[in-house]
């Protein structure tokens, strides 16, 4: 039986699960709510580099991705981030949409599913 790797487990989740090659993360919220909506993508983006390095795997090997912004209207600022975070030719299959997040502070989330 494969063995499933669970990062920082808590009671309600993991920060990221392992699983036959397969890297799934949480749904990463910027730690300074404070931010606009570009200040926490950027620190959203940041935390996911460092949570798929510690799993041996970046942002080339990204196969799906799913973004909640509390405001749609926000899209094409997280998209110049997203794009400019993205290498060339290796976007993921992704939905992004509009949603009540768990805090109103909250402006985007993002969680992955990467290979290594």
């Amino acid at each position: 039986m494969s063995k499933i790797l669970r990062t920082n487990p808590n009671p309600i989740l993991s920060a990221a699960v392992e699983y036959h090659g397969f890297v799934f993360t949480q749904g990463v919220v910027a730690r300074d709510l404070e931010q606009d909506v570009e200040g926490q993508t950027r620190d959203v983006l940041a935390q996911l580099d460092a949570l798929l390095e510690q799993h041996g795997t970046d942002n080339t090997r990204l196969l799906q991705a799913q973004i909640w912004l509390k405001d749609i209207n926000d899209r094409d600022k997280l998209n110049a981030l997203w794009s400019a975070w993205l290498p060339e030719g290796q976007a993921p299959a992704r939905a992004c949409v509009q949603g009540i997040l768990a805090d109103p502070r909250m402006l985007v989330e993002i969680m992955l599913v990467t290979t290594k």
